[in-house]
């Protein structure tokens, strides 16, 4: 196997593993409550803790990578997820759980800036668009499977005849705590990874002046543009969006339709991340044929009727309309971004710098859900997603890119 199919795969994996520790917060969430006896508005602190660490890292990652250069950068960035994991592991409690996930954070945003650049020149530019699809992939299926493994474990620790593993989860977590088994696994794949990526050769990356960050002119030239911000607001909407959906339909099919969180409510989440991996698919299909500002527009307004069909419709209906809301997300990021960058003429690097802040939305717009349930309770409260929805739908009417997607004129021409 030569060498650089070899980072390949392992960023591949990498991708998995972002996505293992990232997308599992929303089907643990009620067992979070109800183990810290938490109201709603203080769980929403804990997307808060997570996601806001991308705000704080994303730019600074950039730059880390530009002196350091890649290995070292993920060497630091699983060793933080490693030490969050046990740290949570070994002291299961709210105020431990927030350091926890905003040290996961710090790494998660660390990997996001190296591993893009890295495929490129692994797997050559000539296959980036297949290998950055094949990633997308990858992280999809991390998120359909990590709640099943929670949904796994919460059913066979401390059920009194276990072996191997299961029984050394048996010692290891308290009996009135099982999910925390989970991080004993988040913990063991971080070191792993740590492993791993020390023994690993990795290639030069040259780094191509659309992937460099710069803090200076640049930065603030692009700050002063209006349209920078208008689709640095985009992100930070998707995300919000994104994050609010998966991290409180879990608690809301408990709360409203006395849903099990451990199980079904899990698979919900399950099938709102795969649902949004296939719909990656569809999409790169429909942006063959139609003008992304449309898809944009149509999916937009899907994700509003699906989320308004699982908020207010018989749980019979909700189970299948919040993983709706997934499929029709699915290529809101992969337009909003596309559409950002091609309405800038230059500094491209920076902006994506600018942009990959805006995923702090997945901080704020859940701890403004978690607030409002707070007052309103937990239905009315997800309404406030409607407005970032909103904003997303808004794009496809105000965005004026310097390039359009190229689309075909036949079916012919689409798969010649």
């Amino acid at each position: 196997m030569k060498s650089n199919t070899l980072i390949v795969i392992l960023i591949l994996l990498i991708f998995f593993v972002i996505s293992f520790l990232t997308n599992i917060l929303g089907p643990i969430i009620p067992d979070i409550i109800t183990s810290f006896r938490l109201s709603i508005g203080l769980a929403g602190f804990l997307p808060f803790a997570f996601f806001v660490a991308y705000g704080v890292m994303s730019i600074p990652s950039g730059i880390l990578v530009e002196k350091y250069r890649e290995k070292p950068v993920l060497l630091v960035a699983f060793s933080l997820a490693f030490t969050g994991a046990l740290l949570f592991a070994l002291i299961p409690s709210f105020s431990v759980a927030l350091l926890s996930l905003f040290l996961i954070g710090l790494g998660m945003a660390m990997l996001q800036v190296v591993i893009n650049p890295l495929l490129r020149v692994a797997g050559g530019e000539a296959q980036f668009a297949f290998n950055s699809v094949l990633a997308q992939l990858f992280f999809g299926a991390a998120s359909f499977l990590s709640p099943q493994l929670y949904s796994y474990l919460v059913s066979r620790v401390h059920t009194g005849n276990n072996t191997g593993l299961l029984a050394l989860f048996d010692q290891l977590v308290p009996e009135n705590l099982k999910w925390v088994s989970l991080y004993w696994v988040f913990a063991m794949t971080a070191l792993l990874m740590v492993i791993v990526i020390y023994f690993v050769r990795f290639p030069a990356v040259a780094l191509k002046d659309d992937e460099r960050i710069d803090t200076g002119k640049a930065f603030k030239e692009l700050l002063g543009n209006k349209t920078v911000l208008l689709f640095f607001c985009g992100i930070f909407a998707y995300v919000g969006t994104e994050q609010g959906i998966a991290n409180w339909t879990s608690q809301f099919l408990q709360t409203y339709h006395g849903v099990d969180p451990a199980t079904t409510g899990a698979s919900v989440i399950a099938y709102f991340w795969g649902l949004l991996t296939i719909g990656c698919l569809l999409g790169l299909l429909l942006l063959k044929i139609f003008d992304s500002r449309r898809v944009l527009m149509l999916f937009a307004s899907g994700a509003i009727v699906s989320l308004l069909t699982g908020l207010f419709g018989p749980v019979d209906m909700a189970l299948y309309a919040f993983p709706m809301a997934g499929f029709f997300a699915s290529v809101m990021w992969s337009i909003i971004v596309s559409l950002a960058l091609n309405s800038v003429p230059h500094h491209h690097g920076t902006f994506s710098g600018i942009l990959c802040t805006g995923i702090a939305g997945g901080a704020v717009v859940p701890l403004i859900v978690g607030g409002l349930a707070e007052l309103v309770g937990l239905r009315f409260a997800m309404l406030f997603l409607l407005l970032t929805l909103g904003y997303i739908f808004s794009i496809g009417l105000w965005a004026r890119p310097l390039v359009n997607n190229a689309t075909v004129k036949s079916l012919k021409e689409l798969f010649a």
